[in-house]
């Protein structure tokens, strides 16, 4: 009963901002269920320590000493409001510099030759692919179309120190985690072109992808919808006593949405196996991050709810997986959230449908492209270790291109899906309603049918 009752709060988060009934009911029987305290007050955790846990509301008038409820602190005689600028933030840990030098050699992970080799080469891949689909979006190939120019060392570090099994739910920009594991060139066309053999059956954007082999979520359009599912998920794994985790990527713009604020803080006080992951760019489509919030980045609100946090710098590849493999650790050892936020740039446009010039200079951009770019990082630091090389570099950008070509041509000769692919999969009986609106579809589509792809009306 509560773990449906907890379910059905996750996925129906608008329940549970208006709900505080529910919460508290699913708190109280949480309680019940550990043998605490049925306080109806949220659990909290000190942030120095995973094993230290405080109930709240202990105030029974047989207390020496009794505290409000919702606080531990105690009291003070002096007044005092706390700043905005009370609390200075955290700085951001990297491994490299801009030109790919080690800074402190015991934080070098010093990962084997062929890992690294595929980091650099899968990040490559991906930024040729990028170049070639965003010309086909242009030349009416396809629809629609995101880059990840700049933010390769922040996707794929983290995916590097993942278990292929943890589960993640995506914003939009995180194709590389599939790459990394696995997902093909020509299932990532199938997918961007629409065609009958895409996963989700050309229903979805491009972009919009979804493996239920590589433990990737369907990635939903709209900011934020993914976090309070990630939370409802990683506590299932947790009421099943599952040895999982859950990763939930999310960017600047979505941390500014209610359903983050509702996530942290009831993946903190469920103590859910998860990791919140905030690729800040600098920008929410157009909203710099200046304009977004007061305070020094995301991350700080972590310890606000009682969730660990850390900053790293997005734009070296090593240090993202230093943080991610150790933010792993914390997550399935205590079994508790762990917050990081990755600081990255975006260079390239929003997506296909956006022209950053209007809110951004071309020199910010070149300055970005041009120092401590994290393709760039990592190839100077294998050129050190002599792991890779000019002619490697030549061959492997050539080969890139061709694959990424293949794939595309291919993609090309596949029929889209059939007209009755929009109506199927909702039922498992059509309703007449819904029997009507495809009849009406496909005598629209024979009348056009010089319109329509030739297969389109096909059953």
């Amino acid at each position: 009963m509560v773990s449906q009752l907890a379910s059905f709060l996750f996925f129906f988060p608008e329940v549970f901002k208006y709900s505080t009934m529910a919460y508290n009911y699913v708190l109280r029987c949480i309680r019940s269920r550990n043998g605490l305290a049925s306080s109806l007050t949220p659990l909290t955790r000190c942030f120095s320590t995973s094993k230290a846990r405080h109930e709240i509301g202990e105030h029974s008038p047989q207390m020496s000493n009794p505290t409000m409820p919702g606080t531990t602190l105690g009291y003070t005689d002096t007044m005092c409001f706390r700043s905005e600028d009370a609390y200075n933030g955290m700085k951001l840990y990297r491994v490299l510099d801009t030109n790919g030098k080690v800074l402190k050699e015991s934080e070098d992970p010093k990962l084997p030759k062929e890992f690294l080799q595929r980091l650099y080469k899968n990040m490559v891949m991906t930024n040729i692919m990028d170049r070639i689909m965003y010309e086909s979006q242009r030349q009416g190939r396809i629809s629609f179309y995101m880059t990840h120019h700049g933010e390769e060392g922040t996707l794929f570090g983290s995916a590097a120190a993942l278990d292929d099994k943890d589960l993640v739910f995506a914003q939009y920009r995180e194709y590389c985690i599939l790459m990394w594991r696995g997902f093909s060139l020509n299932q990532t066309m199938l997918q961007c072109y629409s065609t009958k053999h895409d996963y989700g059956k050309g229903r979805q954007m491009p972009i919009h992808y979804g493996s239920t082999e590589h433990s990737y979520v369907t990635i939903s359009s709209p900011l934020a919808t993914q976090m309070p599912q990630a939370v409802g998920s990683a506590y299932a794994y947790k009421q099943a006593r599952k040895k999982q985790i859950v990763i939930c990527y999310f960017g600047d713009g979505a941390s500014s949405e209610g359903d983050a604020h509702a996530s942290f803080n009831f993946a903190a006080t469920l103590e859910c196996p998860i990791i919140f992951f905030c690729r800040n760019n600098g920008y929410a489509i157009s909203t710099p991050t200046s304009e977004q919030y007061r305070t020094e980045g995301v991350a700080n609100r972590g310890p606000a709810y009682g969730i660990t946090s850390i900053r790293v710098d997005g734009q070296d590849v090593l240090a993202v997986y230093n943080v991610v493999k150790t933010a792993r650790q914390i997550v399935m050892e205590e079994q508790k959230p762990v917050l990081i936020e990755s600081m990255t740039y975006r260079i390239g446009h929003h997506s296909t449908s956006d022209d950053s010039t209007a809110y951004r200079s071309v020199d910010e951009v070149r300055v970005w492209s041009e120092q401590g770019h994290p393709i760039s990082r990592l190839y100077h630091y294998l050129l050190d270790r002599s792991y890779w090389n000019e002619a490697d570099d030549k061959e492997w950008k050539e080969s890139c291109r061709k694959q990424v070509m293949q794939a595309i041509q291919m993609a090309e000769k596949v029929d889209k899906p059939a007209v009755r692919e929009m109506f199927t999969d909702v039922y498992k009986d059509m309703p007449p309603n819904l029997q009507e609106q495809m009849n009406m579809l496909l005598d629209h589509v024979k009348e056009y049918k010089e319109h329509y792809p030739t297969n389109f009306a096909k059953s």
